[in-house]
């Protein structure tokens, strides 16, 4: 089993000529041609391996798909990072997927904002910004209710793409799920064994439904400017009705098969009344023949977009103060450690908020034909936007200064630490290999920073939070620039300065995303470093937001399952073998295997993030307990290879605990990196630091191999 990289079968088993023995071209078990010289088959041992990486990969047009679809993931993050106390799960369920469903609420707003606020509304009613546009004159000087139902068409397109996009189950219909009963108690034991299209079929009604009612109420909100009318009214009755029972279904999930069914038929209903008011509104909107009061700003926009912001504050708040009282208490774990699914939900209101925000100012920036959006009064964006752009880019200037000062602040300790590392792995190293002692030194010692970042991701989110509240500064009618100048003392040409070179980073980060993305599954030195996030978060179910990348262990782990079983079943023994996140997917597996597949199985890990990564992110899905029951179901046949230049693995056991974990051989084994000092005669470079490469051309992967296959001899 591979890690995060964009390798070929050939390259994984590093021989030549391979075949595809179970699969297919997105996932698939490869093993060597027998009839090649270096075929898999020695001794009656067979080489055989599992090809994942195009699960969650995809071509550039799914690339793009997928950054869109960022916060919707973060958001579904969320609610797997929640704390390890099982009485926590109602509540911290129903707020993630409260915070998903604004979420998409502000996607459709954003489309909103551009679509009729600034073109329909602000850019169509003024001839200066029509002027050398053929593709907007067009609807120049047509009635407002006809433009507004025109450019309504840019939101339902919206829906529909993401509607679209993440509408696809993990498994063909054909594959039956596992019906076997559960082997482990573990909340991890059950990713990847249940059906989730189910729950997701039904977030994804609800969505959809909300999106609608959202791009309703809007167009109703700017036809109330003409007067409050009982049609005008019962429709927006019948939207907020939509958007209460949405909520209301969200924090109300099916303890039972009779009631899921129920639930289905409802939300179906709810969908189909959702769409139906959506064509009622656009008929409503497109007929109206009164003059509309064509003041500058689409009526009532500004006021929904911060209304949803602060209802997002106040579920950020109730989320931050549940995490507080559900987290684990014992002394010897780190405050940030149950604050993850809070710094997740904010990360993702941050990240779609900017995006959104962005995108808005940058339409109206080139509506305004480059002149400074401020100064502009035809299409400039609404204030809230310019205080989302703000508040962000300061949240990040920040934290990028406070992880510098955290570098600065720990390095002592990480070089003392990392120092004595490399005087016990090379006490005798001569005296012209000092540069290379110091080059291996510095490596350790930025590798040891890893465990810094979950606290800085937690000050993060505080300072996006605070950032999210001063987005409701859009209501006041004074212009940012000047509110700072009173206020904060800030010249107002400085302010001006700074919320456009925070657009521009915004925009420098989208794009980045982007390319980032694309070139992330198809280079591998640079996928190590990109796919691990992107892959880390695709790993969990949808369980909050439907409209997020869907996830590809609900394919992986079935397949592997299935194939092990197969294995054993056959008379084989079986080593499994995983690197990075390979090894993340072998520990989910190996708890769904019975036990008869189990007493036949061992476990070799290299550059493993179960503890230190895993173990951080999602306690409850993943503790010391459950690596202990890892290690126990296959009796104790588990060896997991680490060495300290890793950024990304380390040990799966606590070594201050040797009397909990008492088995020999140990499951942990440090290797030593490099693999010398100096160069080996007839070489002038030394040998290579490995940090988090794969170990299979180590000499110890060899021989932990051959002694964990003695062991099940």
């Amino acid at each position: 089993m591979h890690g995060v990289s964009a390798i070929g079968p050939a390259e994984l088993l590093e021989r030549p000529h391979v075949r595809q023995v179970a699969g297919d071209h997105r996932g698939g078990f490869y093993r060597p041609r027998p009839e090649c010289r270096e075929g898999g088959e020695a001794d009656g041992v067979t080489l055989e391996a599992y090809r994942w990486n195009n699960l969650p990969a995809g071509n550039a047009v799914r690339t793009l798909s997928m950054v869109i679809l960022l916060p919707f993931m973060l958001i579904n993050l969320a609610i797997w990072m929640r704390p390890t106390g099982a009485g926590s799960d109602p509540v911290i369920k129903a707020l993630c997927r409260l915070l998903a469903l604004t979420l998409t609420a502000m996607y459709v707003l954003s489309i909103v904002g551009i679509a009729l606020d600034v073109i329909a509304w602000k850019c169509m009613s003024s001839p200066e910004c029509l002027a050398g546009r053929s593709w907007l004159s067009w609807l120049g000087g047509r009635p407002a209710g006809l433009r507004l139902a025109v450019l309504a068409l840019a939101p339902v397109a919206a829906i529909a793409l993401v509607w679209g996009i993440t509408a696809r189950p993990a498994l063909p219909p054909h594959v039956p799920r596992s019906a076997d009963p559960l082997t482990s108690a573990h909340r991890l034991t059950a990713v990847g064994r249940w059906d989730t299209e189910p729950l997701v079929g039904r977030l994804r009604s609800i969505h959809v439904a909300a999106a609608f009612a959202t791009l309703d109420l809007s167009l109703l909100g700017a036809r109330a400017a003409q007067g409050r009318s009982i049609v005008t009214v019962a429709l927006a009755a019948v939207g907020v009705l939509l958007l209460t029972a949405c909520a209301v279904l969200l924090c109300t999930p099916p303890r039972s098969a009779p009631t899921e069914r129920r639930l289905d038929r409802l939300v179906g209903v709810l969908r189909t009344i959702a769409l139906g008011l959506t064509a009622l509104v656009w008929i409503y909107v497109l007929t109206s023949s009164a003059p509309w009061p064509e003041r500058n700003g689409l009526p009532g926009y500004d006021l929904t977009v911060v209304g949803l912001f602060i209802g997002q504050m106040m579920l950020l708040v109730v989320l931050g103060v549940a995490l507080f009282w559900h987290r684990d208490r014992q002394p010897d774990v780190a405050f940030s450690l149950g604050l993850g699914a809070l710094a997740a939900s904010v990360a993702a209101i941050s990240l779609a908020l900017t995006f959104s925000a962005e995108l808005v100012y940058r339409v109206a920036d080139i509506l305004n034909r480059d002149a400074p959006t401020a100064e502009a009064s035809i299409t400039s964006p609404p204030r809230a936007c310019v205080w989302a752009i703000l508040g962000f880019s300061l949240a990040v200037l920040v934290t990028l200064a406070a992880a510098g000062v955290k570098a600065l602040a720990s390095r002592p300790g990480r070089i003392r630490a990392a120092s004595a590392i490399v005087a016990r792995d090379f006490p005798d190293a001569p005296a012209d290999a000092t540069p290379r002692l110091r080059q291996v030194c510095k490596t350790i010692a930025r590798a040891r920073f890893t465990e810094k970042l979950v606290p800085l991701a937690v000050f993060y989110a505080c300072l996006a939070g605070i950032g999210i509240a001063a987005v409701t500064l859009g209501l006041m009618p004074t212009p940012p620039d000047e509110l700072i100048q009173r206020y904060v003392g800030l010249p107002a040409g400085f302010v001006n300065f700074s919320i456009g070179a925070g657009s521009y980073l915004i925009a420098a980060l989208f794009l980045g995303l982007i390319i980032g993305g694309i070139f992330a599954y198809r280079t591998p030195g640079f996928r190590r470093y990109v796919g691990v996030l992107w892959d880390l978060g695709t790993f969990w179910p949808r369980a909050a937001h439907p409209f997020a990348p869907p996830c590809y262990a609900e394919r992986a782990l079935p397949e592997l399952t299935c194939r092990i079983t197969h294995l054993v079943d056959s008379g084989n023994a079986v080593v499994l073998t995983g690197h990075s996140h390979g090894s993340v997917l072998l520990a989910a597996t190996v708890l769904q295997l019975p036990p008869r597949v189990t007493d036949r199985i061992a476990l070799l890990t290299h550059g493993s993030p179960l503890r230190r990564l895993y173990a951080r992110l999602f306690p409850a899905y993943l503790n010391d307990e459950v690596i202990r029951e890892i290690a126990e179901r296959v009796d104790w046949r588990w060896v997991n290879l680490w060495r300290d230049t890793d950024p990304i693995g380390g040990r799966v056991l606590p070594p201050q605990q040797p009397g909990a974990f008492d088995r020999t051989p140990p499951v942990d084994r440090r290797l030593r990196d490099p693999a010398d000092i100096t160069a080996a005669p007839g070489d002038i470079f030394p040998p290579p630091i490995r940090g988090h490469s794969p170990c299979e051309a180590d000499r110890v992967f060899d021989e932990a191999v051959r002694d964990l296959a003695e062991r099940l001899l």
